[in-house]
């Protein structure tokens, strides 16, 4: 991978002190990548495979930088998220058609009837530069929506988590506590229920009419189901969140791909005791990490960026495509973020390399015309009708 400083030195790339990247005439790439989280960096693996020239821009921000393991994907269970982009990033310096830096987009602007996109970036010394390439591939991500309760940020990730498939192995069998408006409740523990018995839901003043109304249509018999589990609803509302243990004190063996976590919380609210549990599976809202696809005129569908499934993962802007957590397709996780990047590195190589056969067909029709054109027997025919001035046949 071609790359400004040295890519296995650095797990992130800088541009610092290198030659600034600038726009030409002609689209410099083949494809730009708008982030380097998994989604991304099997876009970028994709295309290196065929050595299409390519430049993925890394903001350095991720959804799952605060966990502490990323798991579920095989070969790599267990790993820190920075450990499994590092290990990407080495295997993919072995492929000198890709360039990996660090930046941050600012806007990408279409051009030539979507044949051409110029994007704006900041890059990590402070200075600002655009690039341009025939294909934007955005895995630009989520971001949390997070309550402002305090305690809550600054332990996210690490024993308050919202994906079961993610971190609830690692508190199995434990005390759970769910965060979350009632409507969703019942949902959060049949998710959660082959791994937590002990589970109270804590609500935070979300126990009213109209929540119960919605629980009411999204999950018949709600409360039935919830006494059958014998979870308790505490409706008060959380003021703080303390934590009084740290697993990430006395980690496990970094090489085993599980191991139990042991953290401890304790809640406390606008009145009554607090309450402890040893983890907390949450449910909150989430939005799009970047605007610079909607602000070129991605449709947004359900808050994500609305991609054809049957295309690519193609938005509705050609040659614009969403792939991972940031896209229609509903699905976040690591496994399926990698298998967005590589079917969109496909079929964008096949969108190109259909575009290119198309000119060069074209090319090879112009010259053949101007062969014939230039052919002193086709001239003499087209100057020589047959007629009353007819001067006979070619003869050379």
């Amino acid at each position: 991978m071609k790359s400004a400083v040295a890519f296995g030195i650095l797990p992130l790339l800088s541009l610092a002190g290198a030659a600034p990247l600038v726009s030409r005439d002609e689209p410099t790439y083949d494809a730009i990548i708008v982030g380097g989280g998994p989604s991304g960096l099997s876009a970028l693996s994709g295309l290196a495979r065929v050595r299409r020239n390519v430049l993925l821009i890394d903001s350095g921000e991720y959804r799952n930088g605060p966990t502490r393991h990323m798991h579920d994907v095989l070969g790599y269970d267990g790993v820190t998220p920075a450990y499994y982009r590092w290990a990407a990033r080495q295997q993919l310096s072995y492929y000198n058609t890709v360039t990996a830096v660090n930046g941050t987009v600012t806007s990408i602007e279409s051009l030539n009837n979507n044949t051409q996109f110029n994007v704006a970036t900041t890059w990590t010394n402070g200075t600002a530069g655009t690039v341009s390439a025939r294909k934007i591939v955005l895995a630009t991500g989520l971001r949390d929506i997070l309550p402002n309760t305090p305690g809550l940020a600054e332990n996210w990730g690490k024993g308050i988590f919202w994906c079961p498939w993610c971190d609830g192995h690692e508190h199995e069998d434990q005390s759970l506590g769910l965060l979350g408006p009632l409507e969703e409740a019942a949902s959060l523990v049949r998710e959660i229920s082959t791994l937590n018995s002990d589970i109270i839901a804590f609500v935070n003043g979300t126990d009213t009419e109209e929540q119960r109304a919605a629980a009411d249509s999204s999950f018949p018999e709600w409360q039935k189901y919830l006494q059958i589990k014998n979870v308790t609803i505490d409706n008060r509302t959380i003021t703080r969140i303390n934590r009084l243990q740290d697993a990430g004190d006395h980690p496990a063996d970094p090489s085993l791909p599980t191991a139990p976590e042991y953290d401890l919380f304790s809640l406390d609210f606008s009145e009554g005791d607090s309450v402890e549990r040893a983890a907390f599976f949450t449910s909150f809202p989430d939005e799009q990490k970047s605007d610079v696809g909607a602000k070129m005129g991605v449709t947004l569908y359900g808050g994500r960026l609305a991609a054809d499934e049957s295309k690519g993962l193609v938005t509705n802007i050609p040659g614009v495509y969403a792939i991972g957590d940031a896209n229609s397709d509903n699905v976040t996780n690591v496994p399926h973020a990698l298998f967005t990047g590589k079917r969109t590195a496909v079929y964008l190589h096949v969108q190109l390399a259909r575009e290119e056969a198309q000119r060069e067909l074209a090319a090879n029709a112009t010259v053949t015309k101007r062969e014939k054109d230039l052919d002193l027997r086709a001239i003499w025919d087209e100057m020589n009708p047959r007629g009353i001035l007819y001067a006979g046949e070619f003869d050379q």
